[in-house]
């Protein structure tokens, strides 16, 4: 058979399987790995999204939290699975943004090793005081900074996590020099600040709002480029110090190899769920706003997400082992 002949049957067979995969799809329980601890903001969106896919397709969706290696395990669990579109990825800012820039070694490549199907959600985090500092403002904040080289220490959920990225962005753009303190979640560390062992933390306002209210702590801007529509009563960081501007962000991938049939009724069906009014209305209410988009468009921000922090790393020195 000529060599042109059998690579148009080949390609006439994977069409032909892809079809016939995408017909009878989604035949058996889907699994959602959400690659953090049970409780947080990823597992509570993970939820939200795979409640509506689980509706609207007529099957279930099991989300399955795999913590573990800032977010490393669950990526790898979910890279070595098969790729027949019955596993999902909840993909995080720090597993597909700043690990692949910030780490020197990772087993995984968001892009080889993934396809791209959409962002969820996004959410601007909150600069947050200890009540007692005498803080009332970035501007404060800053200028206490300048006033106290070293002495100010800020808290994260851990060495390259958004909260890490967020204090090194406010020491390069404000000028200042803080020092990371890294804890194992960002509950001890609100814990650690409300009791003055750190002096200030950018955190999600899921975390942060009610102890701000309750007057426990100061909340003093979010960390977006414009103010936070859920938030609107916060001025944001940027407005001081110009520039500022980091959120936190979730999305879908699947296993690459995934049939292109498959991924583009995942597509679809994501589309059709972010879009619902009772989802935005139960993202906004736990602080998170959707953002559907093409999977062209998710890799392309993913790529310039990589490349910001990039050079907020290199002006900062963080280097991950």
């Amino acid at each position: 058979m000529p060599r042109l002949m059998l690579r148009c049957l080949i390609a006439a067979t994977i069409s032909f399987i892809d079809a016939a995969q995408a017909q009878t799809y989604p035949s058996k329980p889907i699994r959602f790995i959400v690659p953090s601890a049970p409780g947080g903001s990823p597992d509570i969106l993970a939820r939200i999204v795979g409640n509506k896919l689980g509706e609207q397709m007529k099957t279930q969706v099991v989300v399955d939290t795999r913590p573990g290696g800032s977010g490393i395990i669950g990526v790898e669990i979910a890279r070595a699975a098969a790729p027949d579109g019955y596993t999902l990825l909840l993909v995080t800012s720090t597993t597909f943004a700043s690990l692949p820039v910030l780490k020197k070694k990772l087993p995984y490549d968001p892009d080889r090793d993934f396809i791209a199907l959409s962002r969820v959600a996004w959410v601007a985090n909150v600069v947050t005081v200890n009540a007692g500092l005498g803080v009332n403002s970035t501007a404060d904040l800053v200028k206490l900074a300048k006033a106290k080289p070293g002495t100010l220490n800020y808290g994260s959920a851990g060495n390259g996590s958004p909260a890490h990225l967020a204090g090194a962005m406010f020491n390069v753009l404000a000028g200042v020099k803080t020092t990371h303190i890294p804890y194992k979640g960002a509950a001890p560390a609100m814990s650690d600040m409300m009791g003055g062992q750190i002096q200030f933390l950018i955190t999600s306002p899921l975390v942060a709002m009610p102890h701000g209210r309750a007057g426990r702590i100061k909340v003093l801007a979010s960390t977006g480029a414009q103010r936070d529509p859920l938030l609107p009563e916060l001025p944001t960081v940027a407005d001081t110090v110009p520039g500022y501007e980091i959120v936190q962000w979730w999305g879908i991938a699947a296993p690459k190899g995934t049939p292109a049939a498959v991924t583009r009724r995942l597509h679809q069906e994501l589309m059709t769920a972010l879009n619902a009014p009772e989802v935005k209305a139960l993202m906004n209410k736990n602080g998170a706003t959707p953002n559907p988009e093409a999977p062209a468009e998710f890799v392309a921000f993913m790529k310039a997400e990589r490349a910001r922090i990039a050079n907020v790393g290199k002006q900062a020195g963080i280097v991950l082992d």
